[in-house]
Formats: structure tokens, C-alpha cells, sequence
């Protein structure tokens, strides 16, 4: 079993580059932003609790966001490991995460922290669009649409997110720099910690983190079309 956190501010491409690793290994993408808006599409109380901390650029409180995230990977699918996505975001969360994994035997292996500039990181997030109908992403700064608000895929309508406005963006940025950043610390004093570029391109990104933990890019890349 082998367990990757995998950290890095708002629009550092964590999302992305969780799902390119997990599909190159055999590890599961485990996002806590997943978990919280399966749960508002589904109605829940919590969902609704968690969503007006994200529309603040807030943190959802430690014990909702622990409560979810040990139930998701007690689940089959992650027996192999798991790479998670947006958690720990606190030093309690990662405690808390260290706690439940020594109960099964298991520990935290590798730490990979995606580091973009802050300047970058308010354009890819406030230029941020998605499709209402595929779900298809843009961004107004580096990869817009080629009609304003019209998704190239299936002519949907392109809509922005609550949490991605500026002024919101700029607040989630503080909040992750002065609560979670911490973290950075923290698994570089246990040896955890491997520093990767995020700026450079997806690909490049996603191989550089495979050499991190000792994985042969070559013998993972994705098949040719």
C-alpha cells in the first residue's frame, strides 16, 4: 500500500494532476472538494454546511471533513493506497489522517507539493469557466473558449463557479497560505516532503511526481493515440 498526499494551493492543478497519477498507478484519487459536492448535489445537510464555507473561500471545519474522508477510504476501492487530494489542509487533519492509518497498519509515504506563483494561481482561478451541460473546464486567460461563454464541446453554456470570483479566489489563497502552508513545514521535517514545479506543462508535471516516488515515467505513460 502506498499513500500520497498531495498539496498545493487553490489552482495549482492538484485536481488534474491527482487524477493523471492515479490513472498512471494504482493508487485511488481521493478529493475532499469531490466528497463535499457529491454530497450538496445529493441534498444533504452536511453538503449545504459545506458549501456556505466554500462560497467564503473558507475551510470546511476539521471534524466534517475528517468524518468524510475515513469513510471514503475504508471503502475496497482503496486498498491498494490512496492519493489525497485537498486533505490534510490542517496540522489536526494530518494528524488525524496519521492516527487512522496506523490503525490499519499503514502510513503516509510521500508528501508532493505543487508550487505555482500567487499571480498565476489568481488567473488560472478567477478565469475559470465550466460547461453546464458536459462539465468541460476553460479558462478566459490561458485556454478560453472560442466563442465567449459557449463550450467548444457541445455548444453549452459556460458558467463560473461562486468560489472563483476574484475577490473570493484572493480569500482563499490568504486562507490556504496561513492555515495550510504550515503543513509544508511540518512534512519536510519528516523527510516527506518533495517540492514539484507546477507551472511547467501537465505532462512534465505529472512525471516529475512519478520520480518522486520512485516510479519510472516511461513505464507508465499513457498509451499513444
Amino acid at each position: 500500500m502506498t499513500n500520497v498526499i498531495l498539496l498545493g494551493p487553490p489552482g495549482a492543478g492538484k485536481g488534474t494532476q491527482a487524477k493523471t497519477l492515479s490513472e498512471r498507478t494504482s493508487l485511488s484519487h481521493v478529493a475532499s472538494g469531490d466528497l463535499f459536492r457529491a454530497a450538496l448535489s445529493e441534498g444533504t445537510e452536511l453538503g449545504l454546511l459545506a458549501k456556505s464555507y466554500m462560497d467564503r473561500g473558507e475551510l470546511v471545519p476539521d471534524e466534517v471533513v475528517i468524518g468524510m474522508i475515513l469513510e471514503r477510504i475504508a471503502q475496497p476501492d482503496c486498498a491498494n493506497g490512496v492519493i489525497f487530494d485537498g486533505f490534510p489542509r490542517t496540522l489536526e487533519q494530518a494528524t488525524a489522517l496519521e492516527q487512522a492509518l496506523a490503525k490499519h497498519g499503514s502510513t503516509i509515504d510521500a508528501v508532493l507539493y505543487l508550487f505555482v506563483p500567487q499571480d498565476v494561481l489568481l488567473r488560472r482561478i478567477a478565469g475559470r469557466q465550466t460547461c453546464k451541460t458536459c462539465g468541460a473546464t476553460y479558462n478566459i486567460y490561458y485556454f478560453p473558449s472560442h466563442r465567449p461563454g459557449i463550450c467548444d464541446a457541445c455548444t453549452g453554456k459556460l458558467y463560473q463557479r461562486s468560489d472563483d470570483s476574484l475577490e473570493t479566489a484572493q480569500n482563499r489563497l490568504d486562507v490556504y497560505f496561513t492555515q495550510t502552508a504550515p503543513l509544508i513545514e511540518y512534512y519536510k521535517q519528516q523527510g516527506l516532503l518533495h517540492e514539484i514545479d507546477g507551472q511547467r506543462e501537465i505532462s512534465l508535471v505529472a512525471d516529475a511526481m512519478l520520480l518522486a516516488l520512485n516510479i519510472n515515467p516511461e513505464l507508465t505513460a499513457p498509451p499513444k493515440e
